[in-house]
C-alpha cells in the first residue's frame, strides 16, 4: 500500500480526532487503521467459502479480483449482503471509529475473567429514560412525547437456571426461563461458548439480523442497524467474559456505517466519548471514559425536530453505574 493509499483510508480528520483522545494513537493500536489487503480478504475468502460449503444456497460470490477494489469495501459489502458493485465510500467504518474500538478492546482483554459460581448472579445497576410517542387525545393525530424512568437492578442468573430478576421504581419482578438461551436472550455460561474472533462472531450476529431484519422480513431497522443494536444490548446489559466483550468491539469495527463522536454525556451527567451509528435521522451512540475506555452508557439522538422533541433530544439515555457478582436476588456486590 502506497502513501496515497494510506492518506485516503485516513482522511485529514483523523489526526485531530486522535489527539482530542487521551491515550489513543496509531502507535498503540494492534493494526494502524487498516490491515494488509491480501490477508485480510483471503481471510474473509476462507469464512465466506466455509459458510458456502456448509449452506449450498448460500452464493459464493467473492474472488481475488476484489483485491482491487480494497478488502475493506469487501468486507463491508459482503457483511451487509450488498453485491460488490453496489458499494458507497459512506457506507465504509470510521477509520478513527475503528481505531478507537480496537482501543477499547485492548483494554477489555487485559480486565480479569471474573471466577463465577453457576448458581451466583451478575448484578447490572443502570439510571435513564426512554421516550414513549401517544396521540393527543382531540389534537388531531399530533403526538406527544413522554419520558419513562428506566433506571433498574437486574441480578441475572448466571447458568440461567434461577431467570432474571429486575427492581424498578414500579416494584420487582422474576422472570424464569424462557427455553434455551440465545444472542437475544444470552447467560453468562452461553457468552462463554461464543467465539472470540471478530470474523466468526459477527457472522452469527448477522445471520440472527438478516432472519429477522433482512430483505421480506417487514422489518424497517435492516441488519446493520440490528447488529450494532445487539452487539450494544450485549455489552449494556452483561458483564461478558473478557475476551468476548473484545471480540464484540472488533465485530462492531466492521459494521458499515460505524462512525465516532468526540464528546457525548451519559444519562448521569459523565462525559465520555462514543462510537454511533445514524439510522432513521437518529444517532445510537455507545459511551466510553475518555481515560480508561470502560462503557459508562448508551443514549439515542434525535438528528432533526420530530413528534420526539427538538434536534439533539436524547430519545432514550442509560448509564451503568453499578456492576458486580452477587449470590442471590436483592444483595448487592460487596466493595
Amino acid at each position: 500500500m502506497n502513501a496515497a493509499d494510506d492518506a485516503r483510508i485516513q482522511p485529514p480528520e483523523h489526526d485531530e480526532l486522535l489527539r482530542r483522545l487521551s491515550g489513543i494513537s496509531d502507535a498503540d493500536l494492534s493494526f494502524p487503521g487498516h490491515r494488509p489487503v491480501k490477508k485480510q480478504l483471503m481471510r474473509e475468502v476462507a469464512r465466506v467459502d466455509q459458510t458456502a460449503r456448509r449452506r449450498s444456497r448460500r452464493p459464493l460470490f467473492l474472488s481475488m479480483a476484489a483485491v482491487a477494489a480494497g478488502c475493506a469495501v469487501a468486507l463491508a459489502f459482503t457483511l451487509s449482503g450488498n453485491r460488490p458493485e453496489e458499494p458507497a465510500e459512506a457506507t465504509r467504518p470510521e477509520p478513527a471509529a475503528v481505531q478507537l474500538l480496537d482501543r477499547i478492546a485492548l483494554a477489555a482483554e487485559s480486565a480479569s475473567a471474573p471466577a463465577v459460581r453457576d448458581s451466583q448472579f451478575l448484578y447490572t445497576k443502570t439510571v435513564g429514560h426512554s421516550t414513549a410517542l401517544s396521540e393527543v387525545p382531540g389534537g388531531g393525530g399530533r403526538m406527544e412525547a413522554s419520558p419513562t424512568d428506566e433506571s433498574a437492578e437486574h441480578w441475572h442468573s448466571v447458568d440461567g437456571s434461577a431467570g432474571t430478576t429486575t427492581r424498578t421504581v414500579r416494584g420487582s419482578e422474576t422472570l424464569p426461563p424462557d427455553g434455551p438461551p440465545t444472542l437475544n436472550g444470552p447467560t453468562y455460561r452461553f457468552l462463554e461458548t461464543l467465539p472470540t474472533d471478530p470474523d466468526a462472531l459477527l457472522h452469527l450476529i448477522y445471520e440472527d439480523t438478516r432472519m429477522q431484519h433482512g430483505p421480506g422480513s417487514g422489518s424497517t431497522t435492516g441488519p446493520d442497524q440490528q447488529a450494532f443494536v445487539a452487539i450494544g444490548d450485549l455489552l449494556r446489559r452483561f458483564q461478558a467474559p473478557p475476551g468476548l466483550s473484545a471480540a464484540l468491539y472488533r465485530a462492531a469495527a466492521r459494521i458499515p456505517g460505524v462512525v465516532l463522536v468526540p464528546d457525548s454525556k451519559d444519562a448521569v451527567g459523565r462525559t465520555g466519548v462514543a462510537v454511533a451509528r445514524v439510522h432513521d435521522n437518529e444517532r445510537t451512540e455507545w459511551i466510553f471514559d475518555k481515560q480508561t475506555m470502560r462503557l459508562l452508557g448508551e443514549r439515542t439522538i434525535a438528528l432533526g425536530d420530530s413528534d420526539w422533541g427538538k434536534a439533539g433530544t436524547a430519545v432514550t439515555s442509560v448509564a451503568i453505574v453499578a456492576q458486580g457478582i452477587t449470590d442471590r436476588p436483592g444483595q448487592l456486590p460487596q466493595g
